[in-house]
């Protein structure tokens, strides 16, 4: 795994995120669509997702890029992981997961 490459924050009301994350990030989004709104600052991607808290996000959750999804999932599972997001096809070739360690901690995989 690498570091961190994006942090998602789900929100209810993306208009007003987007105008907060903007001011605090000092960007103006790359992408910009009533699904996903994605800033890159610094090589840091930052992501709101009006479809998060529906999805069983219940915060900030970290992504880490992995070069297998299904074996990195299957390999925390195995560690004591609880899957939040099953493996799913997002878009673009990409596909995420999300677990949660012992204490409810959510944090994500992507590959692609």
């Amino acid at each position: 795994m690498t570091a961190v490459d994006t942090i998602i924050f789900p929100v209810a009301d993306l208009a007003a995120a987007k105008s907060v994350f903007t001011t605090l990030l000092g960007a103006e989004p790359h992408t910009d669509e009533p699904y996903y709104v994605g800033y890159t600052v610094d090589g840091q991607e930052f992501a709101l997702d009006p479809n998060g808290h529906r999805k069983g996000l219940r915060g900030t959750v970290p992504f880490w890029r992995v070069d297998d999804l299904d074996a990195s999932s299957a390999a925390l599972v195995a560690a004591g992981a609880t899957v939040v997001q099953p493996p799913a096809e997002v878009g673009g070739g990409r596909r995420t997961t999300v677990v949660a360690d012992a204490d409810g901690n959510q944090f994500g995989l992507m590959q692609g």
